[in-house]
């Protein structure tokens, strides 16, 4: 078998099912990248589980080709997987939804605090300006970002951006902090973090 996080993977055969995480323990796993969040929700909700750095975008090919037993997903590859004949056996931000009523945090921009407070509320508020921008004018924003995407279409590129810009892109409020301190709480747990950070939201 092989199979897909959002979404998760190994290639298999057959329909869609549901992994239990313990499936995972003792398997190699393709990563993006050892500090990345998806490598963070392999060691907290997988334990045993053996990540192998692997480009994002090769992913999917490390899985189809037998190189790792499975892989956690990001990017495009979330919308393309089954082209390949891989099936999705467990998706992290489902089992946020659907365990912790919380949206997986993915992506935090950090500005220095030694730029001071206005500089660092300047880079906040700009930020905020641009994705509203882009969410104010979709396909002109899709247009233009469809240039660096790996094989989408306008419709699933739609639908890619809005997996991921959405009101906690602008404002993560409560909802975000919340998922932030949970995220934290299981990396220390799950040992993958010795304590978790101060973050000073701007």
């Amino acid at each position: 078998m092989r199979r897909v996080h959002g979404d998760r993977l190994w290639p298999g055969g057959g329909g869609e099912e549901r992994a239990h995480p313990e499936s995972l323990r003792g398997r190699r796993v393709a990563i993006p990248g050892a500090l990345t969040t998806a490598a963070l929700l392999l060691t907290i909700e997988c334990p045993g589980a053996i990540p192998v750095e692997t480009v994002f975008h090769r992913i999917p090919d490390a899985v189809a080709e037998g190189e790792v037993d499975a892989g956690v997903i990001i990017h495009e590859s979330q919308l393309t997987y089954g082209e390949q004949g891989l099936v999705k056996v467990l998706d992290f931000g489902e089992l946020w939804r659907e365990r912790d009523s919380l949206p997986v945090p993915l992506g935090l921009d950090v500005v220095r605090r030694d730029l001071g407070a206005e500089m660092m509320r300047a880079v906040s508020d700009g930020f905020r300006a641009s994705i509203q921008a882009a969410l104010d004018h979709e396909r002109e924003a899709l247009d233009y970002a469809l240039q660096f995407g790996r094989g989408l279409d306008l419709e699933k590129g739609r639908r890619f951006v809005r997996m991921y810009v959405n009101d906690l892109t602008l404002d993560m409020g409560q909802t975000g902090r919340a998922a932030l301190a949970r995220l934290y709480q299981r990396a220390v747990e799950a040992g993958a973090l010795a304590r978790a950070p101060e973050i000073e939201l701007v």
